[in-house]
């Protein structure tokens, strides 16, 4: 007897259809020259906001905790990833192997710092947590604006001091201070974006709806009684701490790699707090929600450049509509409806392709 896919499976293959779907579009017409070099500098950003919108909606609509130094962790993941692909230039020629190496380590620095301040951190809960996390952003922030770092032939040099450093001839400064890295050669493209997003899908959905997902969800909904029936509440909630401060991290390196010199204001409380309005636009716990928030969000405020000073009361206007539509208990309903007939087109798209498989499958074996 087959078995059926339930909903939770019916709505991951949607999300990765969606995805899929979009990419190729972009493509293609990117292909054709229907973009603009304006719409095409878009294309990675988005999937770094994408990448961080759903890594935060793990942390805030999974499990429950407000984290407002959402952009400390991309920071991290962005210098150390400018560092990284700067050392491996003459050891590893290939652009795309080198900038995956260092979006890998700028995700496992901002997974590891994640583990160290989640120690003491996660002792504390709701707006306390959400202060500490905050303070936690401005202090990398910070730390990445007084930075200096350079190579030479006696190797790598770091420090916080104003005066700088002082490097042996032929030596080449990657981190300036307030100046921040510049001369960044461009490695991001928008096909690793892509690969990045289906990777964060990937891992966040296993998590979800994995054991460990609902032990995550059964502290979110009442911890008190998650911890009656023995769930380590603590080790459940750094969890999903490192994981999001490890994607977080890795799409921090891939958003750096896209421009030609990056500063440390960039990944301030402002940026935290646009991605904590992606997440609770697309709704908490909803990750196809988030990539279209973080989507549509990131371009139109863009996109509107043109109109100058009015483009942000615009902007603020669309966020109030979204929300008050959103929150509208018939609004809800039309969009449950919605996205029921998108899921059912979605199983039946994704039944006919298995059965022309299995065709075929069945033709090669008979011939």
């Amino acid at each position: 007897m087959k078995k059926k896919l339930n909903r939770n499976q019916i709505k991951n293959a949607s999300t990765y259809i969606l995805v899929t779907a979009a990419f190729v579009v972009l493509q293609l017409l990117s292909a054709q020259g229907k973009l603009n070099s304006t719409t095409k500098g878009f294309l990675v950003p988005a999937c770094a906001y994408i990448v961080l919108a759903v890594s935060l909606n793990l942390l805030v609509g999974i499990c429950g905790e407000l984290s407002l130094g959402h952009a400390g962790f991309m920071g991290i993941g962005a210098f150390t990833g400018i560092v990284v692909t700067s050392l491996l230039v003459e050891a590893v020629p290939n652009s795309v192997l080198r900038l995956v190496i260092g979006m890998f380590i700028g995700g496992v620095l901002a997974g590891l710092i994640g583990f160290l301040i989640g120690i003491p951190v996660l002792r504390l809960r709701g707006d306390y947590l959400a202060i500490v996390t905050l303070a936690f952003g401005e202090i990398m922030k910070n730390i990445f604006g007084n930075l200096y770092l350079g190579v030479d032939t006696d190797g790598l040099h770091a420090t916080i001091k104003t005066e700088g450093l002082t490097l042996a001839e032929g030596g080449r400064m990657i981190v300036s201070g307030p100046r921040g890295a510049t001369g960044i050669t461009k490695l991001s493209t928008f096909a690793v974006g892509f690969v990045l997003i289906l990777f964060t899908l990937f891992v966040v959905q296993n998590l979800i709806n994995s054991k460990e997902g609902r032990a995550i969800k059964a502290v979110r909904d009442n911890r008190i009684a998650a911890e009656s029936v023995g769930i380590n509440v603590t080790a459940f909630r750094m969890k999903a701490f490192v994981v999001s401060a490890f994607l977080a991290g890795m799409a921090g390196a891939l958003y750096a790699m896209n421009y030609g010199s990056i500063t440390a204001s960039k990944f301030n409380f402002n940026t935290s707090i646009n991605i904590l309005v992606f997440v609770v636009l697309g709704g908490m716990g909803n990750i196809l929600g988030s990539i279209i928030s973080a989507t549509v969000l990131y371009i139109l405020p863009e996109a509107m450049r043109g109109l100058q000073d009015y483009r942000m009361i615009i902007y603020a206007v669309v966020l109030i509509l979204v929300m008050l539509f959103t929150w509208s208990p018939k609004m809800k309903d039309i969009l449950s409806v919605a996205a029921d007939k998108v899921r059912g087109v979605c199983h039946k798209i994704s039944v006919k392709v298995r059965g022309v498989f299995r065709k075929n499958k069945k033709e090669a074996a008979s011939k």
